[in-house]
C-alpha cells in the first residue's frame, strides 16, 4: 500500500515539473535574482539611514548635555548675584543709621551699588548674546548638513568649535591632484554650500587652503613653487567660484593659504595625508555684537 502511495507521489511531482517550461523557469530565476538584488540594496540604504540617525541622536545628546551645563552655570551665577544684592541692601540700610557718614559719601556708595546692578544687566545681556550665537551656529550646521545631503563624511565634515562653524572639504572633491584646477564635482559641492551662505547675507567667512607635507614639483612657468602657492591658489579658486558662479558678495569673503603647517592628521600615513589635503571654510563669529556690548558702561 505504501509503495503505491510513494509511486503516485513521485509520478505527481514529475507531472508538475514537466508542466513548467525551461523558459518559464529561467524567467522565474531571473525575477528572483532581481528581487534579491533590490532587497540587498534596500538593506544597505536602511543601514546607512540608521547610521545617520544614530549620529544625529549622539549630536543631540551632546548638545543637551552642553545646554544643561550652561543652564547650571547661569543658575549658579544668578544665585550668587541675588546674594550679593541682598548683602548690598543690608549694608546700605546699616549705613543710613550711621551718623558718622556724610551725605556725599552715602550718595557715592549708592551710585556704586547702582553700578553693580548695571553690571548685572550687562552680564545677562552677554549671556543672552552668547546663547543666541550658539543657537544660530547649530541651526547653520543643520542647514549645511541638510543641503550637503548624503556626501561621505570622510570627504566633507561640518562642525562647531570655539564659536565658529568649520566646513572641511576633501581636495579630492574639489581639485585635480597637485593642481588648483577644479574637478567636475567641485561646483556641485560648492553650490550646495553657497545656497546656505546666500541665505545668511550678514555672515562673513574665511576660505583656507591646506596641503599635506609632501613638496610639490614646481610647475613650468613658475605658476606654483611650493605648497604655499598651491594652498593659496586653491583658496582663491574657491572664492572666485563662490563669487562669479553663485553671486556671493566678495566683501564677505577672505582667502588664505596655510600650506602644510596646520595638519589635522599624521602626515606619515597615506590616510593622514589625505585628511590634511583639504579646503576649510570658516564661518566667523560676529564680533561686532560683542564689541557693542563691551562699549556699554
Amino acid at each position: 500500500m505504501n509503495l503505491k502511495l510513494y509511486t503516485l507521489a513521485a509520478a505527481g511531482s514529475i507531472l508538475i515539473f514537466s508542466c513548467v517550461s525551461p523558459k518559464q523557469l529561467k524567467q522565474a530565476e531571473a525575477k528572483y535574482t532581481e528581487l534579491n538584488g533590490a532587497y540587498a540594496e534596500l538593506q544597505g540604504k536602511y543601514r546607512a539611514l540608521q547610521d545617520d540617525l544614530n549620529k544625529a541622536n549622539n549630536e543631540i545628546t551632546a548638545l543637551n548635555a552642553k545646554k544643561a551645563a550652561a543652564e547650571n552655570q547661569i543658575s549658579t551665577l544668578n544665585s550668587a548675584n541675588d546674594l550679593l544684592k541682598q548683602n548690598n541692601n543690608a549694608v546700605l540700610n546699616q549705613l543710613k543709621d550711621l551718623s558718622v557718614i556724610s551725605g556725599s559719601q552715602a550718595e557715592s556708595i549708592k551710585k556704586s551699588l547702582e553700578n553693580i546692578g548695571a553690571k548685572d544687566m550687562y552680564i545677562k545681556d552677554l549671556q543672552g548674546t552668547i546663547a543666541r550665537k550658539d543657537s544660530l551656529n547649530m541651526a547653520l550646521v543643520m542647514n549645511l548638513k541638510g543641503a550637503i545631503g548624503n556626501l561621505d563624511d570622510k570627504d566633507i565634515n561640518i562642525k562647531v568649535d570655539k564659536s565658529a562653524v568649520y566646513i572641511d572639504i576633501s581636495d579630492k572633491l574639489l581639485f585635480k591632484s597637485g593642481s588648483y584646477d577644479v574637478t567636475d564635482r567641485a561646483k556641485e559641492v560648492l553650490g550646495k554650500v553657497a545656497k546656505v551662505l546666500n541665505a545668511q547675507p550678514e555672515i562673513e567667512f574665511l576660505v583656507e587652503g591646506h596641503t599635506d607635507s609632501i613638496p610639490i614639483i614646481p610647475s613650468k612657468g613658475g605658476k606654483l613653487e611650493d605648497n604655499w602657492d598651491l594652498s593659496v591658489k586653491r583658496a582663491t579658486t574657491v572664492v572666485r567660484i563662490l563669487q562669479d558662479t553663485y553671486g556671493l558678495d566678495p566683501k564677505r569673503m577672505t582667502a588664505a593659504g596655510r600650506s602644510q603647517y596646520v595638519p589635522i592628521a599624521d602626515n606619515s600615513t597615506p590616510d593622514g595625508r589625505a585628511a590634511n589635503r583639504r579646503t576649510r571654510i570658516v564661518i566667523l563669529p560676529q564680533l561686532d555684537q560683542f564689541f557693542k556690548l563691551l562699549e556699554r558702561k
